[in-house]
């Protein structure tokens, strides 16, 4: 499947971390836009296959199907981007200082929801016939995640905004895996094959993705879910952003950068 070495694939994460960082504001936003977009589109086929089949692993194997058509589509996901930008940084590229890793992460960010929402309220008419009825079987399953993500840790305190931190962080420690798989061959099938298995890994384990969770939430009170915003934000959406940070960023991308890229000095022989 034309395997990169990776030595050449770590290369290859802090050149698409520069990249991104330089890219023009249009460009940063647009593509952010569609990866939102469609990601959430891939999260409602997910769970309505969960739900019409009563099989989560179902709806978990087909769920990737999204991820790869954005990032072979060249899209840009916020967990992705915690984990590249930063390298480049590290790795003093030219034009990449700590103002423009946080500029492309805000607005990475804001493509993200746009689209993430855009998709929400389209679905929302889709599983309602335009409002005009109450939700159907998936909508209402989807209502109920929405309770069960937010108020379902808040009743735990303490011990669920830690689990909901260390579910953040077990995503993106799968995602920005499968970021990173998209570099590690040169074939279609290989990328396609090397996404996959971490994305579903973190699906069905249901850990928690800061942009689906921009799709799963804001549909979920459009379709009546019993959680106010201020339960989203707190209770899922910023502890979740920041669980992904420290996911893909500390198991992910500084790990590849200093073992496969900065090696140190080879043991002498005795």
């Amino acid at each position: 499947m034309s395997y990169v070495a990776p030595k050449d694939f770590a290369i290859r994460m802090v050149d698409a971390g520069q990249a991104k960082a330089l890219m023009s504001t249009r460009d940063t936003f647009i593509r952010a836009y569609m990866a939102g977009a469609i990601l959430a589109l891939a999260a409602a086929f997910a769970v309505t296959v969960s739900v019409q089949t009563g099989q989560p692993l179902v709806g978990a194997v087909l769920f990737p199907v999204g991820f790869c058509m954005l990032y072979l589509l060249g899209f840009d996901l916020l967990t992705g981007v915690f984990t590249l930008v930063p390298l480049a940084w590290l790795d003093k590229r030219p034009g990449v200082t700590g103002a423009a890793v946080l500029r492309n992460w805000g607005l990475v960010f804001l493509g993200n929801f746009a689209g993430a929402l855009t998709t929400a309220l389209l679905m929302a008419i889709v599983f309602t016939y335009g409002f005009s009825s109450p939700p159907s079987e998936v909508g209402q399953a989807i209502g109920v995640i929405g309770e069960g993500r937010t108020v379902g840790y808040a009743e735990h305190g303490a011990a669920g905004m830690l689990t909901l931190f260390v579910r953040g962080v077990l995503c993106n420690w799968m995602v920005s895996t499968g970021v990173v798989g998209a570099m590690m061959s040169d074939s279609l099938p290989g990328k396609v094959i090397a996404m996959w298995m971490p994305i579903m890994v973190f699906f069905y384990m249901g850990f928690e993705h800061s942009v689906v969770n921009m799709f799963l939430f804001p549909i979920g009170l459009m379709l009546g879910g019993d959680f106010t915003i201020g339960d989203y934000l707190l209770w899922n959406e910023l502890p979740t952003v920041l669980g992904n940070l420290v996911g893909g960023l500390l198991f992910v991308g500084l790990v590849i950068y200093r073992t496969h890229l900065r090696t140190s000095p080879e043991r002498a022989l005795r």
